[in-house]
């Protein structure tokens, strides 16, 4: 069967709400050399496209969004060597453009996906799981013995992060905005769940960590809670800051992390992390190893490609749990 004359995508033609996206139709093309084209089985939606749609990160328009997506070889590029039509494929990290029903790309994004490895579940947890990996073994060695505070632990990072630093020994403190996310959250193996956003954070992590404090802080929520995160973390701990979903970030004075609290600051980016090859393999071959132990992201919802304004409204409403697809 012969590829469609063009193809579905979603993209982005205004900075601003989820309105500004629009599908449209573009025509199929060969791919060039060293590209490969794929048509895209499943497609994962993260919170970075929300964060491209708003301008935070700004890509040029009119731009098709999305960076992670699973699905098949079904033409190749001249020159490129190790992939051929039909090989089963993921990717994430840039270039963006992965809300279609297909696109070419360079063949160094790809990675190949073993036959028991299910389309849906990959585009699920490649981006998530590459984070996880940024920051359980490069941000802070997470071991036997680590005490973590993941916020929006039953979301679609979440889901991964947590099992990931459960596989590895540690002992999870997650957050969750109401009881039936906590519950979510402990499935996925969180030793505690803190409920609700009025919670005293500060207060629950230091009964639960006997007055210390945890090792290390992954906040993707922003706004106050930054600062929150700061004081849930013992002298010398970590605190990574990796997202802003509750809204920007107030100004952090230096003296909120030291010198009495002595903390580390890190504001890791996965797409900086993915941009650099080799470790985008290394933490790609480390992936798929995990997910074949059981640790991969929990999909909550699937909709349809043309549903990608719908997919991001959810998402930034916080009315989803684990991760997002779209089926093309």
């Amino acid at each position: 069967m012969s590829p469609p004359e063009r193809e579905t995508i979603v993209r982005m033609i205004a900075i601003g709400g989820a309105e500004n996206l629009e599908v449209a139709q573009l025509p199929s093309e060969q791919p060039a050399a060293g590209m490969v084209r794929v048509r895209h089985l499943a497609v994962g939606v993260n919170f970075i496209d929300i964060y491209h749609r708003t301008g935070l990160y700004p890509l040029s328009l009119p731009a098709i969004l999305g960076v992670e997506a699973a699905g098949m070889i079904e033409a190749v590029g001249e020159g490129v060597t190790g992939f051929a039509i039909g090989d089963r494929v993921a990717y994430a990290g840039g270039p963006v453009g992965a809300y279609a029903t297909a696109r070419s790309l360079p063949v160094s994004r790809l990675i190949k996906l073993p036959e028991d490895l299910e389309f849906h579940i990959a585009a699920a947890s490649m981006l998530k799981g590459l984070t996880a990996h940024m920051l359980l073994t490069r941000t802070y060695t997470v071991e036997r013995g680590t005490t973590l505070l993941i916020h929006g632990a039953a979301g679609g990072l979440g889901s991964i992060l947590v099992r990931w630093a459960k596989h590895l020994g540690a002992t999870v403190i997650g957050t969750a905005g109401s009881a039936a996310k906590a519950d979510i959250a402990r499935s996925y193996g969180a030793d505690h769940v803190i409920v609700g956003r009025d919670a005293d954070l500060v207060s629950e992590v230091g009964s639960l960590t006997h007055g210390v404090g945890v090792d290390f802080a992954i906040d993707g929520i922003g706004g106050d809670t930054l600062l929150k995160s700061l004081a849930c973390t013992r002298r010398f701990g970590t605190v990574a800051s990796i997202g802003q979903a509750a809204g920007p970030i107030p100004p952090l004075a230096l003296e909120d992390i030291g010198p009495i609290r002595s903390l580390s600051l890190a504001r890791p980016s996965v797409m900086a992390y993915a941009a650099d090859l080799p470790t985008y393999r290394q933490a790609a071959a480390a992936l798929l190893e995990m997910m074949h132990k059981g640790v991969s992201a929990e999909i909550g919802r699937k909709y349809p490609l043309a549903d990608a304004a719908q997919a991001q409204s959810d998402l930034e409403a916080g009315r989803t749990t684990g991760s997002l697809l779209l089926i093309p």
